[in-house]
């Protein structure tokens, strides 16, 4: 009797197993992709041995949660760190700009901006010199004055602001290219180099940290463009190249394309220009 109680023991637990066995396949489900890009004015081509990462986060959102850890200054701040006169910083503190050599920087400028701002004297003096602006004031004081006879340095300092802002006033023009003359101490060209930086360290950062935490699966399309995954738990998902790109021609893009899979589905979708973002459209400087 203990014998049959056994063996009747050991069957309910085998098709306990089994049944459980089956219900995990059966709820197990299926990913079919096809990977095509188009190239202008051509027929779509077959991605061929790409690697596509199956994530449960979208690389997009990965990449921002990263670039928002790597914290550039604050306008301000940056602005205090530059290598410049105190009057420049209080003058790009009041303006929106950091470029000083867009062509409409002389709009910006008022006669006093100039007067007053070492950098800007500098380069409206650079920019009339040698005879191509006619009746432009010259200045009587001398550098050697300045200890020597204080006081007549700084009158006739005065008196060349004085003499200089009326000319400008009656020949805006005469502002037009001192943009030309600064360069050297263009801020835009630092704050470009920071976003260079923090894009390059994003783009090494991202892709690790999108497999080393959110990865579920990578599947490597064929020859035709196309890829298969089995036993992928129900869930939402994103389909992506990371920051990889997928060529054809002048083509170039990457996805990460949402997907729900339900329980024992078998899904199909099709990657292709129309769900994936053209990385040739979408670059381009950064504002400042």
């Amino acid at each position: 009797m203990r014998k049959v109680t056994g063996i009747s023991l050991a069957i309910l637990a085998g098709w306990a197993c089994f049944a459980g066995t089956a219900r995990a396949q059966s709820s197990a489900a299926t990913l079919d992709i096809t990977a095509r890009v188009s190239p202008t004015a051509a027929r779509p081509e077959p991605v061929r041995q790409f690697t596509l990462y199956i994530l449960t986060k979208s690389y997009a959102d990965i990449a921002k949660d990263v670039a928002e850890g790597d914290v550039l200054p604050p306008r301000d701040e940056f602005i205090d760190g530059l290598k410049v006169s105190k009057e420049l910083k209080v003058w790009l503190k009041a303006h929106e700009t950091l470029d000083l050599t867009a062509p409409d920087l002389d709009k910006l400028l008022t006669p006093d901006d100039i007067i007053h701002t070492p950098e800007f004297l500098l380069a409206y003096q650079h920019t009339n010199s040698g005879g191509v602006t006619s009746g432009i004031p010259k200045p009587k004081y001398k550098d050697t004055d300045k200890e020597t006879h204080p006081e007549k340095y700084e009158k006739d300092k005065q008196t060349y602001y004085t003499a200089l802002k009326k000319f400008i006033i009656a020949n805006p023009a005469t502002v037009s290219g001192v943009e030309l003359e600064l360069m050297a101490v263009n801020p835009q060209t630092k704050w470009a180099l920071l976003l260079s930086n923090q894009k390059k360290r994003v783009q090494k950062l991202a892709p690790e940290v999108a497999q080393k935490q959110f990865l579920v699966a990578k599947v490597e399309t064929d020859l035709e463009g196309h890829a298969f995954l089995r036993d992928l738990a129900p869930g939402n998902y994103w389909i992506s190249s990371l920051n990889l790109d997928a060529n054809a021609g002048d083509i170039r893009v990457r996805w990460d394309v949402p997907v729900t899979i339900q329980a024992g589905q078998a899904f199909r979708i099709e990657l292709t220009n129309l769900n994936a973002t053209d990385t040739l459209a979408a670059s381009g400087p950064s504002a400042p």
